[in-house]
């Protein structure tokens, strides 16, 4: 179960992301309470260790932003709307996580080997229907995002057998602000729920 907190801005946050397991971290550079530049973001992954992902988490960027991002924060993985790579120029380094939204496919559409599955809104804390989810997450590595909070996320992964969980705004005290101890239950629940399923 690969675990995504997303938004992140503060080196407190991030420490607290890595400490309690988080397998990959999440930087906005969108109109976001949460959007970073490009140097703030490359300044706070110099804390990351290398087996945590590095994730620019993009919409409908210009070619000279992501250009900026590529070339300053060095990301391991670029993750934006599916239709986005059509334009970008992503190095083989850098790992694709297209984001489809939800709404936008069906059960007979061809998806991309691993993506992101989300509602329209990013960051909103907006739950998709899992019932559909779940039919999508068999025909890819789905990284389920959207509404996921400490509480939910365990009935989520029973439901949707997703391939990772990203949550944002659900680990925060104040809007754009996060609370360790609510990353730490998110991550702990998760975890729960993959060990049981594995036994």
């Amino acid at each position: 179960m690969l675990i995504k907190i997303c938004g992140l801005r503060h080196a407190a946050s991030i420490e607290a992301a890595i400490k309690a397991g988080a397998d990959a971290l999440g930087f906005v550079f969108t109109e976001s309470l949460r959007q970073v530049t490009a140097r703030q973001a490359a300044l706070l992954a110099s804390r990351i260790p290398e087996r945590v992902l590095r994730v620019a988490v993009m919409r409908n960027p210009d070619v000279e932003l992501w250009r900026e991002v590529e070339t300053i924060f060095c990301p391991n993985v670029l993750q934006t709307d599916v239709l986005d790579f059509s334009y970008l120029e992503v190095p083989s380094d850098v790992t694709r996580w297209p984001v489809i939204r939800e709404g936008s496919v069906d059960n007979k559409a061809t998806l991309p080997d691993t993506f992101v599955y989300e509602g329209n809104a990013s960051g909103q804390g907006a739950t998709v229907d899992w019932q559909v989810a779940a039919g999508l997450a068999k025909k890819g590595r789905m990284i389920l995002a959207g509404g996921l909070t400490p509480d939910n996320v365990a009935e989520a992964i029973a439901t949707v057998a997703p391939y990772g969980v990203d949550v944002s705004s659900a680990v925060e005290s104040s809007p754009g602000i996060k609370d360790a101890e609510l990353i730490a239950r998110f991550i702990a629940a998760a975890r729960a729920t993959e060990q049981g399923a594995a036994n």
